[in-house]
């Protein structure tokens, strides 16, 4: 019996492979001349499967094939010298879409050490890339959706703010005239979390930009001398979450009007300092003046609005309230700590008689009259 050569049964065997093989798949000759065609390419490209075999690759079909670059490529994949791996083609043909293929080529040894084979495997990857681009889209037309409505809270609360303060100048009751002055740093307060969400970048608020704007406001309409009294911003490069960012901006809103408030009377110059800083998932917030102190016994003012919306937010972040006497001033920090060893069980302390004003071992805090 005669013994037919390895190399046949090899050859064979990966001409089998290529023609059953699910992927377009084309088998070449080193002068890029076809020796075997997969159905699946002949279906994906609308080539008969009986006019490919022996053709040079430029000749397949009408011609489309016919690319100098591939061609190259493929020569020198077939010397040695270069590989073909996910080279991106844009396949071109009369009266029909571009289609976007992703192309790789590899020599085989077939058995046949006398000529060189090449591999090459072709995805067509147009659909894969509509889809990613209508995704970018969509993202794109969302994000500038997001910030169109920024702006337009961000002036609607503007709007509201002037509305409080010519209603203001209108009242005739101081007390009112107060109330509304209150209202009118609050909303300006949230409208200045408003202008630093529309420039940050996954919803992140960048804690220094946004209290120093928020200072701003606050010091241009509540501060008739500047050189009398400053507030100062001392912040790390921390970035939170914007529904933190909210409760921290009132938090600091409601004591830093206190301070102004309270803290400087007759004419009395100082300064109010912000401090913020963070590690890991620990952070401290402090609203620090140099003013007169915190009044004790009679004098001491009942607790009012801003107390109570100070504890709430300080227990909607999870943190403890401490008020201390710096001497001369006064420093409200609160703190949020993960660890469980130094964290205040604030569901024990809120259930309390007199809330978590029982946590603090100091004086209560100096906060405005009830509103």
């Amino acid at each position: 019996m005669q013994k037919i050569p390895i190399a046949h049964f090899e050859a064979a065997s990966t001409l089998a492979v290529v023609v059953s093989s699910n992927e377009p798949l084309l088998f070449l000759s080193d002068e890029l001349k076809v020796i075997a065609a997969s159905a699946s390419f002949c279906r994906a490209f609308d080539i008969d499967p009986k006019t490919v075999c022996g053709q040079r690759l430029s000749e397949i079909g009408n011609g489309e094939w016919a690319m100098p670059k591939l061609a190259s490529l493929l020569r020198a994949t077939a010397s040695g010298s270069a590989n073909i791996e996910a080279y991106e083609i844009d396949f071109l043909r009369p009266n029909q879409k571009t289609r976007h293929l992703v192309v790789n080529a590899r020599t085989l040894d077939d058995g046949d050490i006398d000529h060189i084979r090449l591999l090459l495997a072709i995805t067509d990857v147009t659909d894969v890339r509509a889809e990613a681009r209508l995704k970018d889209d969509l993202v794109r037309d969302n994000a500038i959706l997001l910030q169109e409505v920024q702006h337009r809270v961000a002036n609607s609360l503007q709007i509201i703010a002037s509305v409080l303060m010519q209603s203001a100048r209108r009242v005739q009751s101081e007390e009112a005239r107060g109330h509304l002055h209150n209202a009118h740093h609050r909303v300006m307060s949230i409208a200045a979390l408003q202008r630093q969400l529309s420039m940050s970048d996954g919803g992140k608020v960048e804690l220094l930009t946004y209290f120093t704007q928020l200072c701003q406001s606050l010091g241009a309409s509540m501060i008739a001398d500047p050189d009398r009294l400053s507030i100062q911003v001392m912040v790390d490069d921390s970035a939170v979450a914007a529904d933190v960012s909210v409760r921290l901006g009132l938090v600091v809103t409601e004591l830093v009007i206190n301070a102004l408030k309270h803290a400087f009377p007759d004419e009395r110059p100082g300064a109010i300092v912000i401090d913020y800083r963070s590690s890991g998932k620990d952070w401290t917030l402090s609203v620090t003046d140099n003013g007169i102190g915190m009044p004790a016994g009679r004098d001491a003012p009942k607790a009012g609005l801003g107390t109570g919306i100070v504890e709430a937010l300080a227990k909607s972040l999870n943190g403890e309230i401490q008020v201390s006497d710096v001497g001369p001033g006064t420093a409200v920090t609160i703190r949020h700590r993960e660890s469980a060893g130094l964290r205040t069980d604030l569901s024990t302390v809120a259930s309390e008689p007199n809330g978590l004003r029982n946590a603090i071992p100091a004086e209560p805090m100096r906060l405005a009259p009830p509103i």
